[in-house]
């Protein structure tokens, strides 16, 4: 509220949404001022939803009083406070059972007067969508349902009545016309008033009638969309459907003076009407087109309209209506014509302008977006009309345009562009054996001007037949040429096509690439410094695509063959005493293209063609150096640690003698950095090697995972558990600074990985470990992030520790399980209330709502293996929780359910009590808000 507001206001609004005392009693000084917010309705208000119950019948009655009171003495505004009346209003309604007719009162009481009808005019539009999409309010279905149908279904025709007398009613000013035309199209909506009810009043004419007038015309749209929208039984429906078409038709005059006048406006909301009347009635054109078909024309009138955001208005009808002739044997032939019509008003709007160097960057953008949504329409166009037909098409408007070319008339690049563009967008169409037009369009390409536009078009379609070209191998020399071409144009987006369509072609094409290798390679060497790394690494993609399916000796071949191009430029610059920033910079470049590379290739298998068998040592040396000589470089870490992790997978158990060595290097690496690259590499060489017999790797294991641990523990500052005094407030132990940065969130992330590897492959490691109590509340700490994807790796890790077979001995388990669940109990003794405090904290504010059942799962296991601890943990822990985020009813309930499963034995009851929780917790966050809106 306006800080002008006088405080009879503020008494007002203090005095009409309180709900635990009596409204009568109420005073100003005894709330906080009124607020109403444009976001939602005030917290206030949400107390008739919440709060109503507290009230006795004497009560409610007296609220409903003060409520009506209140809308009639602010009827004049703040419109802001009028509308939240009007929801208040709305929700009592639905929940105040007692109140035999409210729509009634609230006639009788603003609408005798003409100076309230507009505040009444809004309550009726704001209770139709109020109460039939009201979902949050506390009474059951039957209640929901019984209270609905009593204050909108019963009302319909009363309201209807209601709105015929304003409508006809002598001095009525156009904002009270429009107010009318509003409340109609709410009832409509929610589908309390019919189609038939509307038509069988003056209501009809009168919608119509407003489309002449300036301020009447939204609404009026508005009302005739939903009142068509609404007819969708046509054997129910025919005779509204019959009154509406003709009137409907009668506007094409109308419309063609909007167009003529470019009224953008009106041409908007006349295109919404009739495309509104094409969906609906798409069935009723195709078998009725004598009567039906001028709704098409009028629609398509609108789609060659120059302005682009109403053009896509459209393409929905044309969808629907491609999908329904889909079914028919026949299509009227004006229906062929129209779509007909339609493409050549697509290929128009492809046009760029004349001078589109002179085009805003929204401009352009705004171009761009509807030069490639219109592509589905244009394949509603084959759809119906055959993807042949419409390539014809474009092909003859391309010939045409050369031609006139030749004879020495004026063309314009945008002639040729525009139409070969749609045959881009058309590709996906297109039989991959048609052996007719597709060849002709093909073979139009080298003989196209050599403009930027032209040439990206060209390559774009280059792109999209990529399918069709591996049917016809004999275009991929001069396809290739073209695409290899491209990439030495001066317009960056011609390049940025021609690396995508190389990547396409190769991927489709991969058998027939074949022999153009050494041409690949020669245009590498050549061409490759000259690239940007974008258009290089599809490049290098798409080599990968046609090594990928070689035979496997040829596949190692020809992978060192580009392999070592880029390892022999890392090898020159390690090799120097130092290097500059951009040759660094290049050398991460050459290590992204190789990463590039084997991630489409993967791997050979276990057997790895003799040209690989000594690389994995050739190419780790240069690597290795790399890291100790510029590892301290974030994104060379980031680019050499993504590499190896590929290599792992390609050499697989050939590169399982360098783990030792990996190990200690990227080991002592984080050390000195603290990068989470090195950390991150750490957990991917456990995953791929954990389980070999190997005595230096298990050694380095071991020795990698203490340091990393210290290291982590360090860089975290995570305070020691037994420097914290028992029941001190779980907010303490979110460390202050912690996370400052994206790398220190990705350390706590990696570090969880690499235990969770280490603990499926490695357990004993982790569990007997020295550093096993540190590491555990690094661990803890790090649920006291808002990072879904950490804290769900920390729960998952915590799941299973706390899981671990260990804990359940039984006479089968080795004998290490022991020592096992021996570590495990005293290091959760020692945490645990930290522990528990997380868990309940998290849960009731920051952890995503998909963990609680792993947070339920967590004090499942608590109960099993420390029933008596969780019993002295829960009390102080639920006492430190944020005030806001549960009621004491809650607290007190749930460790008095707590208590009772624990004292039971009953781990079931304890999984039941903290989803319970939970939601209590839910419906706190709700209402907080909900009064914060």
């Amino acid at each position: 509220m306006s800080p002008d507001t006088p405080d009879a206001g503020r008494t007002f609004a203090a005095q009409t949404f309180r709900a635990k005392v009596d409204p009568r009693f109420l005073t100003a000084a005894s709330f906080s001022p009124f607020r109403p917010s444009s976001r939602g309705p005030n917290r206030d208000l949400k107390k008739v939803t919440h709060d109503l119950h507290q009230l006795d019948g004497s009560q409610r009655a007296g609220l409903r009083d003060t409520l009506i009171a209140a809308i009639q003495k602010y009827a004049n505004g703040p419109r802001p406070v009028l509308i939240e009346l009007c929801l208040a209003l709305s929700g009592l309604a639905l929940q105040m059972k007692e109140w035999d007719n409210p729509l009634l009162d609230l006639i009788n009481a603003l609408g005798q007067n003409p100076t309230t009808v507009p505040t009444l005019l809004l309550f009726l539009t704001v209770l139709p969508g109020e109460v039939a999409g009201n979902t949050w309010v506390p009474i059951s279905t039957e209640e929901f349902r019984a209270q609905e149908a009593q204050l909108l279904t019963a009302n319909g025709p009363e309201v209807l009545k209601l709105l015929t007398m304003y409508s006809q009613a002598e001095g009525m000013t156009p904002a009270v016309q429009a107010q009318v035309l509003n409340c109609l199209r709410s009832w409509l909506q929610t589908g309390e008033v019919t189609s038939h009810m509307v038509a069988a009043t003056p209501l009809f004419q009168v919608t119509f009638s407003g489309l002449a007038h300036d301020e009447l015309f939204e609404p009026a749209i508005d009302v005739l969309c939903g009142l068509i929208h609404e007819t969708q039984e046509f054997d129910d429906d025919m005779d509204v459907i019959q009154a509406l078409i003709p009137q409907l038709v009668a506007l094409r005059p109308v419309l063609s003076t909007a167009l003529q006048a470019h009224d953008a406006d009106k041409v908007r909301g006349y295109c919404r009407l009739f495309t509104e009347a094409g969906k609906t009635y798409r069935l009723l054109i195709l078998q009725h087109p004598e009567t039906f078909f001028p709704l098409v024309e009028a629609i398509g009138d609108c789609a060659a309209y120059h302005d682009l955001d109403i053009v896509p208005v459209t393409f929905p009808f044309r969808f629907r209506l491609a999908q329904s002739i889909g079914k028919k044997p026949d299509v009227p032939k004006p229906v062929l014509d129209a779509y007909r019509t339609l493409m050549g008003a697509i290929i128009k709007h492809l046009h760029f302008p004349a001078n589109p160097e002179n085009m805003s960057p929204h401009q352009r953008d705004k171009f761009k977006g509807f030069r490639h949504i219109v592509g589905d329409t244009l394949k509603d166009c084959c759809y119906v009309l055959g993807t042949d037909g419409c390539l014809l098409t474009t092909y003859e408007m391309i010939t045409q345009a050369l031609a006139k070319g030749s004879l020495g008339q004026l063309v314009s690049w945008q002639d040729i562009e525009a139409p070969l563009f749609s045959v881009h967008l058309m590709g996906a169409e297109v039989n991959p054996d048609d052996d007719k037009i597709v060849s002709q369009i093909m073979d139009l390409i080298p003989q196209l001007p050599a403009h930027p536009r032209i040439r990206y078009a060209a390559i774009m379609v280059i792109s999209s037949y990529a399918e069709w070209t591996y049917r016809h191998p004999t275009y991929i020399p001069f396809q290739l040429t073209y695409l290899l071409a491209g990439f030495d144009d001066s317009d960056q987006e011609v390049a940025a096509a021609s690396g995508q369509a190389m990547k396409y072609m190769c991927k489709d094409c991969q058998q027939h690439l074949v022999p153009y290798i050494p041409q690949l390679h020669t245009f590498v060497q050549s061409m490759g410094s000259k690239l940007l790394q974008a258009d290089r690494l599809k490049v290098y993609e798409a080599i990968a695509y046609v090594i990928a399916p070689m035979p496997m000796e040829d596949a190692g071949q020809t992978l060192r063959l580009f392999s070592l191009d880029l390892i022999s430029h890392i090898h020159g610059i390690v090799s120097k005493p130092a290097a500059e920033k951009e040759e660094l910079t290049n050398v991460a470049d050459a290590l992204e293209l190789l990463e590039t590379m084997l991630v489409v290739i993967q791997s050979f298998g276990e057997e790895l063609p003799a040209a690989c068998k000594n690389t994995a040592m050739e190419v780790y040396a240069d690597l290795d150096a790399l890291i100790a000589k510029y590892g301290n470089a974030y994104f060379i870490s980031e680019k050499v640690c993504r590499v190896i992790k590929q290599g792992m997978q390609f050499f697989g158990k050939a590169a399982a003698v360098l783990a030792p060595s990996l190990l200690r290097r990227v080991g002592g690496a984080y050390q000195s950095t603290g990068f989470s690259s090195f950390l991150w590499l750490q957990g991917k060489v456990v995953e791929y090697y954990g389980t070999s017999s190997d005595p230096a790797l298990q050694l380095a294991l071991k020795e990698t995972l203490e340091q990393s641990s210290a290291q982590t523990y360090a860089v975290l500052k995570v305070q020691a558990p037994s420097d914290i005094p028992d029941g001190q407030s779980i907010p303490m132990y979110r460390v202050p600074g912690l996370f400052a940065d994206s790398n220190s969130l990705a350390v706590i992330e990696d570090y969880l990985h690499l235990l969770i590897q280490m603990l499926t492959f490695c357990p004993d490691y982790v569990l007997l470990s020295p550093s096993f109590p540190s590491s555990f509340p690094s661990v803890l700490t790090a649920l006291t992030r808002v990072h879904p994807d950490i804290i769900s790796s920390a729960l998952d890790l915590l799941r299973m520790i706390l899981g671990h077979e260990s804990m359940t001995p039984s006479a089968a388990q080795p004998a290490k399980y022991v020592q096992y669940a021996t570590a495990i109990r005293q290091t959760v003794s020692v945490n645990g209330f930290q522990f528990v405090g997380l868990l309940l904290s998290g849960m009731v504010t920051t952890f995503p709502e998909d963990s609680v059942r792993l947070v339920a799962s967590l004090f499942r296991l608590l109960a099993g293996g420390w029933r008596a601890e969780l019993a002295t943990w829960l009390p102080p822990a639920v006492q430190q929780l944020p005030a806001a985020s549960l009621p004491m009813e809650a607290r007190a309930k749930f460790l008095t359910d707590m208590a009772n499963a624990l004292s039971d034995g009953n781990l079931d009851h304890v999984r039941s009590s903290i989803l319970s929780l939970n939601r209590a917790s839910q419906r706190a966050k709700e209402r907080s808000r909900d009064f914060v809106a």
